[in-house]
């Protein structure tokens, strides 16, 4: 179970979850289910175009459905659940509740990823609870790492095991922060660099994650490397020596 956290929203933690799950699935051939944990401001469905979505997240925590009923196939093979988006769905909703509703998942599929809520409130809280190893998503910008400093500390308060940085949105600008600085800051280590890659916004405006819109763009072939690296796969991002090697064996 890895929760996705971050200090601020903005900074592509449910792209990335998206992405992860998309890519861990269909490339790596894992059962793989993405949940939508923000559910006050739940994005991760419409992201991947899912508009009607008459079970989620929501209802399986009021006890009113089971979690089997709120996954929804996604084309690349991996199970969605999403939050409700409606705001009367929310009455009556604990989402200190997360832990129990998902542990049935337990044994039942390869990776769970958790799409948590920005910051330190109740919901990313809750991620927190019920999740195994999480991931650190920042941009590599003053106030978003320190907010990830406060993060970590309360992962390592919870005895949570913190899989290291990713660190988006890398435009190689003199004011950004580098990968060394921010892991002296965070004292983690960055386990991704994902580039500022205007492929990744096109693919959201067509509902479709970028490692299948564009799998050979800067982005796509940074967020396959994270996914091989959590389930300790190798990969080789396709590049001139790459393509030679094919080259040869065909």
């Amino acid at each position: 179970m890895i929760g996705v956290v971050s200090g601020k929203g903005g900074v592509g933690k449910t792209t990335l979850v998206a992405n992860l799950g998309s890519v861990l699935s269909y490339k790596f051939k894992k059962s793989v289910v993405i949940v939508d944990c923000n559910i006050t401001t739940s994005h991760l469905g419409l992201y991947l175009g899912m508009y009607y979505t008459p079970v989620t997240l929501n209802k399986v925590l009021l006890g009113e459905e089971e979690m089997g009923s709120a996954m929804y196939d996604h084309f690349t093979g991996m199970k969605v659940v999403p939050a409700s988006l409606a705001l009367k769905d929310l009455q009556g909703v604990d989402i200190f509740n997360l832990k129990d509703t998902i542990k049935n998942l337990f044994g039942k599929t390869d990776i769970v990823i958790l799409d948590s809520a920005p910051g330190l409130g109740r919901e990313a809280v809750s991620v927190l609870r019920a999740c195994d190893e999480v991931l650190l998503i920042t941009t590599p910008y003053v106030p978003s790492v320190m907010d990830i400093i406060k993060l970590n500390e309360v992962i390592n308060d919870l005895g949570i095991k913190p899989l290291g940085v990713v660190l988006n949105m890398k435009s190689k600008e003199k004011y950004e922060l580098k990968s060394g600085e921010v892991e002296g800051l965070v004292e983690l280590p960055v386990i991704s660099s994902i580039p500022l890659d205007k492929n990744v916004q096109r693919s959201l405006a067509l509902k479709t994650p970028v490692v299948t819109f564009m799998p050979n763009s800067p982005a796509s072939k940074q967020i396959t490397s994270l996914a091989a690296r959590l389930i300790g796969e190798n990969y080789e991002p396709p590049g001139l020596l790459s393509r030679v090697k094919s080259f040869f064996k065909s």
